[in-house]
């Protein structure tokens, strides 16, 4: 199959660079200095699995790629509202988009520009960045990434999902379909939002938070009030998501962070809006109290408006 990556970022550089070196036929949707490396010496990436680079096509016009059966949307989540409608240009007959961002939201922004049919929901579990531009580093585990139907589609066989897990297993990639990948795209932000909230407002890395009890204990109430924001929206989220979700804490690098955290802190435009305001923003909508996101949120903000231009900069140390 013909597969469109979008956005070359760590997980779209990895997964790209990994599905080209199988002999999938990739394209990259990518801009500024990313684009420019990719062009110029091709796309490298280093990881356990191996060191390589490929040389995919790529541009910043998603009509000058022509159409894809898949299209890995692997910008940031606060970028997927806009690019969306770009995009219909790399559905082919019977294409479609399959959202990788940390959050709950993707796949209704994309299915809101391209349609219902055109979206499938989706998620990856993995540690990559970009080491320099047109470089992607991976480190740990083997990639998981996560598929499934959504809507009336959701829980039925589907060949299109088949084919792309497919070609991404035969990438080396672990690649899983699931009947029910809302609950699988909650059970991760209730892991992601609450690492990156507590960790950036704390400014230490997961070893230090989980070892200091006070700061555990903020951890477990935040990711309590995704389990409730979730339930009261009917997503079937059980309270063991939390005990697994700890599990991985406990299991983590003592040296990890979040991508939010290290965006936050290195001044960047994070997806804070999408993941700590986002539990702010669909726990009043659905009535449930969220008052450590509302602090956490309040008290990150700062820092977030002064990236985007909305507030002077100022010194973070």
């Amino acid at each position: 199959m013909r597969v469109a990556i979008v956005g070359a970022g760590g997980v779209g550089g990895l997964v790209g660079g990994l599905l080209a070196r199988a002999g999938t036929e990739v394209a990259i949707l990518a801009r500024g200095a990313q684009l420019a490396a990719i062009r110029a010496d091709g796309l490298s990436v280093e990881s356990p699995l191996g060191t390589f680079t490929v040389r995919p096509s790529a541009s910043d016009d998603p009509e000058a790629l022509g159409p894809a059966d898949a299209v890995i949307v692997c910008v940031k989540a606060w970028q997927v509202a806009e690019i969306a409608p770009r995009l219909a240009p790399l559905l082919g007959r019977g294409g479609f988009a399959v959202p990788l961002q940390n959050g709950v939201e993707a796949a209704a922004r994309l299915a809101a520009a391209l349609g219902e049919e055109r979206v499938v929901g989706g998620l990856t579990h993995v540690f990559a960045w970009i080491a320099a531009p047109g470089r992607a580093k991976h480190v740990g585990q083997v990639p998981r990434v996560t598929l499934g139907e959504r809507g009336a589609r959701a829980g039925q066989p589907s060949q299109r999902l088949e084919a792309l897990a497919g070609a991404l297993r035969a990438a080396g990639l672990d690649a899983r379909i699931v009947d029910d990948v809302e609950r699988a795209t909650w059970e991760k932000f209730l892991l992601i939002d609450a690492f990156g909230s507590v960790c950036g407002a704390a400014r230490a890395p997961i070893g230090v938070v989980r070892s200091t009890p006070e700061a555990r204990a903020l951890l477990e109430r935040a990711m309590r009030e995704v389990l409730a924001v979730a339930q009261a929206r009917g997503v079937r989220l059980a309270e063991s998501a939390i005990a697994t979700a700890l599990g991985w804490v406990d299991g983590a690098p003592a040296e990890a962070t979040a991508s939010m955290q290290r965006d936050l802190g290195a001044g960047r435009p994070s997806e804070l809006h999408d993941q700590t305001g986002a539990v702010v923003r669909l726990g009043r909508e659905a009535g449930v109290p969220v008052p450590v996101h509302e602090v956490l949120y309040s008290a990150l903000i700062p820092q977030e408006r002064a990236a985007r231009g909305e507030l002077p900069r100022f010194d973070r140390s």
